[in-house]
């Protein structure tokens, strides 16, 4: 055995594990802090200045119009973190299933058709419940995860990230036409669905957040409780079956888990789009491969992310707003592009 062999074959050095760990703990805080300010700014600043002295006392029941101002700004930010946290879930979650690097709830069409879905149960059958929006949200998300997956697995080489990424697209451009052909002969829909559509967090209440918070819970709880089988995954389907992973069961349950967090919040805040694209790269080149570190930190990211859009576009129109919706897109599309040049797609 000659000395290169010999170092290949070496045990990792106990420093460079702490090293490694020392570097995820440090962006671990870095990305709390990051969060923390992001709230902090979404409490403080929109279309309407408060002073410090009204935050606080909005904070310790005071009833004047700055405080009522800080009091919906409060779970606007909240319902931020939960629809980042689980966009950026989802992405990674379907990204580690499909060994898709441009896999995201938008670009494969589950956000569409969790979209559909809402529309078509208030149309059709007069849906009006948060929890009956969370419903077919959730089942709309799931067929189009199916169609979607089962269209790019058709011809030669399964479902390759090309193939997904353009019967995503396909089904996203499907799926809004027949949404917007639902909306436009009711007027009345069409104009409570109006901003909806585009994706923001601008109506967001406790009780909104009340009912869907043990929605995203669960969604969360499985793709953490999977993250060690999407390792697995990601060496290819021969090696996680020869480590002992059960390939098919660990790809159906972390998909499940990625739908109902899509479908969760999709229902609440519309169609949000490129969340769940950007997030899991970037935290990829700060902290490596491994999921079981991926998923706290996708969920610190895409929730910093949100919210900091939500700001921005509380900022830049004032007295108006751009729904955060139009900022993840136009932050997203770019990423996107990078990606694919990157990455060299079909070679994937």
């Amino acid at each position: 055995m000659n000395s290169r062999t010999a170092v290949a074959d070496a045990p990792p050095d106990t420093a460079d594990l702490r090293r490694s760990t020392g570097r995820r703990l440090g962006w671990l805080l870095a990305l709390t802090v990051g969060v923390v300010v992001m709230c902090a700014a979404s409490i403080a600043f929109g279309t309407r200045d408060v002073s410090i002295g009204e935050i606080f006392s909005a904070f310790s029941g005071g009833t004047g119009v700055g405080e009522a101002v800080v009091a919906t700004r409060i779970p606007r930010t909240v319902l931020g973190l939960l629809v980042g946290a689980a966009l950026a879930m989802a992405g990674l979650t379907m990204q580690a299933v499909t060994r898709n690097p441009l896999a995201d709830p938008g670009i494969l069409g589950v956000s569409a058709g969790a979209s559909l879905a809402v529309v078509t149960g208030i149309a059709f059958f007069g849906l009006s419940s948060s929890l009956g929006y969370m419903g077919f949200a959730v089942v709309g998300a799931a067929v189009a995860a199916v169609f979607v997956y089962t269209v790019g697995s058709l011809g030669r080489g399964g479902a390759t990230p090309l193939k997904l990424a353009l019967a995503g697209a396909a089904t996203t451009a499907a799926f809004g036409s027949l949404s917007s052909a639902i909306l436009l002969p009711r007027v009345d829909l069409l104009e409570v669905f109006r901003f909806w559509q585009i994706g923001g967090i601008g109506g967001a209440t406790w009780d909104r957040v009340q009912i869907v918070l043990p929605v995203l819970a669960a969604g969360a709880l499985v793709c953490i409780l999977c993250s060690r089988g999407m390792n697995s995954l990601a060496l290819g389907d021969d090696v996680a079956t020869g480590l002992g992973e059960h390939v098919g069961r660990t790809r159906l349950i972390a998909s499940a888990g990625a739908v109902v967090l899509v479908g969760a919040a999709t229902a609440v805040a519309g169609p949000i789009a490129f969340v769940g694209l950007v997030i899991p790269h970037i935290c990829r080149l700060l902290i490596g491969t491994d999921h079981r570190w991926l998923v706290p930190f996708s969920a610190l990211g895409g929730a910093m992310l949100l919210v900091g859009a939500d700001v921005v576009g509380r900022l830049v129109a004032r007295p108006t707003e751009i729904e955060v919706g139009i900022l993840t897109a136009l932050i997203g599309a770019p990423f996107f592009i990078w990606i694919v040049r990157r990455q060299k797609v079909r070679e994937l």
